[in-house]
């Protein structure tokens, strides 16, 4: 069994601990979604969020933070896993970004071991596959985690299909994939991106009570009818709960700007509700644990690579890993070195190419 501890913040998070030998129930089944399913992280109690408290580990404000100069030294020798972000960090909308290919398989050749997660709901695990493939990665399956997956094994873990509720949907076609491979009933998502309520006199939207969780997802089709089946079962159906992939203010739909995130879709459910959304998205430390645990690997030796100060980075500095921040995304360099910033990683660079460049010749 797991202890789930309530820190009192906003959003709350809930940091999962491990109280028996790895051989139990969840790190089979963590292992078992690995390979070929959403069944993951079963038998849990019911956690609030995924999501570690920060002061799990040291995670002071340092007063510099240090550009990546010599890469073997500071990273690659430290360095056994590489949790790659992908938006931002693989590709920008669907551009791949350059050198790319090449870095990965440098980092292959040198025996580094690596796992791609996204915030990015909209595509399932199945989905994501795809998207590596047409942007010529051959990247396992297995590797791939996605937000999608994670609200997935968020129901997984809490039996919520034994409740014989069904879930309501405010996102796109990889969530509603996610739930088909967990036999959860779901509606909504893209099969009401149609819709409007009827809003005239005497008018109103009329809800399934068997809704028992509400999913919000980035979904580029939402609309006022979504906004307000969600509220109605959220705030009417006894029990239902909220639940976010994640909370990121912008995201990458094309290189050529930022658009709106999911934090978006999630403010107008916690304004119309004014309730707090369990997040199952980054910074999750569920991953971690079962990589430390099942592999036998030391946080010390797993370096988080994102373009996010609030997600990325703070994904490792509240799990105990090693940092490092790209710029090739959402995070500019006057951002993360001014004074209100006070999330820092251990190292930032231009691009995670940057890895292979050459050391530069010092001048005494």
């Amino acid at each position: 069994m797991f202890r789930a501890v309530l820190h009192h913040q906003s959003p709350r998070f809930i940091h999962l601990r491990q109280a028996h030998p790895p051989i139990m129930k969840f790190q089979f089944a963590v292992a078992s979604a690995l390979v070929a399913s959403a069944s993951a992280f079963a038998n849990l109690d019911r956690p609030r969020a995924f999501t570690t408290p920060s002061n799990r580990f040291d995670t002071s404000v340092k007063a510099n933070v240090l550009k990546l100069s010599d890469p073997a030294k500071e990273i690659l020798d430290k360095t056994d896993v590489f949790i790659f972000d992908c938006d931002g960090v693989i590709w920008r909308g669907d551009s791949l970004i350059p050198g790319i290919p090449e870095t990965l398989a440098k980092l292959r050749a040198l025996g580094k071991k690596m796992y791609f997660v996204t915030n990015n709901s909209t595509k399932s695990r199945a989905g994501y596959k795809k998207k590596f493939d047409s942007l010529g990665l051959d990247i396992p399956a297995e590797e791939i985690f996605s937000s999608s997956f994670a609200a997935a094994a968020y129901l997984e873990q809490t039996k919520f299909k034994d409740s014989g509720k069904k879930v309501y949907i405010i996102g796109e076609v990889g969530i509603c994939e996610e739930l088909d491979l967990i036999g959860v009933p779901y509606m909504g998502g893209p099969e009401d991106s149609g819709k409007q309520p009827d809003m005239g006199k005497g008018g109103r939207l009329e809800h399934d009570h068997d809704v028992g969780a509400v999913i919000v997802g980035f979904d580029r089709m939402v609309n006022y009818y979504k906004i307000q089946y969600a509220q109605l079962c959220i705030n009417e159906n006894e029990g239902c709960e909220f639940i976010a992939t994640n909370l990121d203010a912008v995201t990458h739909l094309t290189d050529a700007q930022e658009w709106a995130g999911n934090g978006s879709m999630v403010g107008a459910i916690k304004g119309c509700t004014g309730k707090e959304p369990t997040v199952v998205g980054k910074p999750s430390p569920l991953m971690i644990d079962y990589l430390c645990d099942k592999l036998g690997l030391e946080r010390s030796r797993i370096c988080m690579v994102g373009d996010r100060l609030d997600t990325d980075v703070l994904f490792g500095t509240d799990n105990g890993l090693q940092s490092l921040l790209v710029l090739s995304g959402v995070t500019t360099e006057e951002k993360l070195l001014s004074q209100g910033n006070t999330i820092t990683p251990d190292y930032y660079a231009d691009t995670i190419n940057d890895f292979f460049m050459e050391s530069p010749v010092k001048v005494d």
